[in-house]
């Protein structure tokens, strides 16, 4: 790794994180518009979809980014935060900018910022995420992508990316979250988020809670704007209903002939019928669960709209970039072995995204008797009680920890702060050990289901804890993106 990634990195954590700071000065579009000048502006020579949310926005993004890719276009993904590696919030293509390319782009960008400041146009360095946005669109644009799928930061308005012209704004499901920063009611954060609409442009919504409903049709009246409803996407069914399957992906429950029939279990998928654009096509996602179903509406609505446009987009690129998805750390699942059980990777940092989980995990381990220890940590922002209400009850055991980050909550306040929730809670001073104790206790016998023991199991551990114990690993992104480290589950996973 060259020494020159490792220092452009190391500078811009410096930056500090914008949350963890005073947000008087940092939301300005006016200064990310001054730095890109200085960069002759690539912002206007990105053709962009921008994806403003609460929850879903990822997801939504890396399907609709899978679809493009599987039309034959040359896709430009940003996203935040990061699992692992920074280098993951800009793609092409599906690949990551490289070490050598971020180094090289960061200098560029720094030392026009530094000029800015020296020369009085900017009063102070760019944040962390007006660089890093800088440095996308740079890379983006040299990178000459046909399209780029760009994620939201946080709230809309006033956020980075929001300097673009989208050919389509998306509106994802909105909920409470960032209340220091975005207000305290659904219909202020909506508000929000609504700012990546254009005046005559193009949103992609859907149906949600009336405060949220009635701040995004007034913004779409008042900009004049035109709506396109996914709503004809989301399927019919629920996840219980004839025609929908959820459960683990193998040779035997592929369709015939899909690129994705393996002889070993790849992870759970979802599988239900569609029509789009006139044909039926066979929806297949790695992106389980019920809250799933309307963030993949909403990327086949988008895919259609820009069909419209000028984009050769079809049923069957639909239906091969679905299949094709791949989004780390959204109910990600490690299969079990002889000597680690079986772990569920999955980001539920806000209640809503706690609600999602719980959902999936009820139905995809509903019929088995399994046991669930949590693996827990949070930003101390968060509605930290509240989520401990939401999944604690569901476990065993609860290992609560804290990620490498200055707004990590600590195990004590975790604790404390999940006081309601009736579940015995463990603490751990990192991630890493909390992995470890929860592997220990998977193996432990203590939590071996009713009637099943390592005897009956021919004294395999392996089997044992596969047979009885689900490790969920959950929370903040930073927490599961150290987990995946440690568990070297990689960025790349389903």
């Amino acid at each position: 790794m060259p020494a020159s990634y490792d220092a452009a990195v190391a500078r811009m954590y410096a930056l500090g994180h914008e949350l963890a700071q005073t947000p008087s000065h940092k939301f300005d579009l006016a200064h990310i518009r001054v730095l890109l000048a200085a960069l002759e502006n690539p912002e206007r020579r990105l053709p962009a979809v921008l994806i403003a949310g609460t929850n879903g926005k990822g997801s939504t993004a890396a399907t609709l980014a899978s679809i493009l890719r599987a039309s034959g276009l040359r896709t430009g993904l940003y996203t935040s935060p990061h699992l692992i590696r920074i280098n993951e919030r800009i793609q092409i293509n599906g690949q990551q900018i490289s070490d050598e390319k971020f180094a090289l782009l960061h200098d560029v960008v720094e030392r026009t910022a530094e000029r800015l400041v020296e020369d009085g146009e900017l009063p102070w360095h760019p944040s962390f995420f007006e660089m890093l946005t800088a440095i996308a669109f740079e890379y983006l644009a040299t990178g000459r992508v046909d399209i780029a799928v760009l994620e939201v930061g946080m709230g809309g308005r006033l956020d980075a990316t929001n300097v673009v012209e989208p050919l389509v704004s998306v509106i994802t499901d909105i909920s409470l979250d960032h209340q220091k920063f975005l207000g305290n009611t659904i219909a202020e954060i909506a508000r929000e988020k609504v700012g990546i609409i254009r005046p005559n442009g193009v949103v992609v919504t859907l149906p949600q809670s009336p405060q949220a409903n009635d701040v995004i049709g007034n913004a779409i009246l008042d900009k004049d704007a035109r709506a396109v409803s996914a709503v004809q996407y989301v399927p019919p069914v629920s996840p219980k209903a004839e025609g929908y399957v959820q459960k683990p992906l193998t040779a035997e429950n592929a369709e015939p002939g899909a690129e994705s029939a393996e002889k070993t279990v790849r992870g759970p998928i979802a599988r239900y019928p569609l029509q789009v654009m006139g044909k039926q096509i066979q929806v297949e996602t790695p992106l389980v669960g019920r809250h799933q179903l309307r963030n993949i509406a909403l990327a086949i609505a988008t895919a259609e709209e820009l069909s419209k446009q000028r984009f050769a987009i079809t049923p069957e690129s639909i239906e091969r970039g679905i299949r094709e998805t791949r989004w780390p750390g959204r109910f990600q699942v490690i299969p079990p072995t002889q000597s680690s059980p079986e772990f569920v990777l999955d980001v539920a940092h806000n209640p809503a995204g706690a609600w999602a989980l719980r959902s999936t995990l009820s139905t995809c381990y509903e019929d088995e008797d399994r046991r669930i220890i949590f693996v827990f940590g949070a930003m101390r922002d968060k509605a930290i009680g509240e989520i401990a209400e939401i999944l604690f009850t569901l476990a065993e055991r609860v290992i609560v920890t804290r990620a490498d980050n200055p707004r990590s909550a600590s195990p004590e306040d975790i604790r404390d702060a999940a006081v309601r929730a009736p579940a015995e809670i463990e603490l751990a001073a990192d991630v890493v050990s909390a992995v470890e104790r929860a592997r220990e206790l998977a193996f432990s016998g203590e939590l071996v289901a009713d009637g099943v023991s390592r005897a009956s199991l021919g004294g395999q551990p392996g089997a044992a804890a596969s047979a009885c114990a689900v490790v969920v690993i959950t929370g903040s992104i930073y927490v599961v993106g150290e987990a995946m480290r440690a568990l070297r589950a990689g960025g790349d996973g389903e």
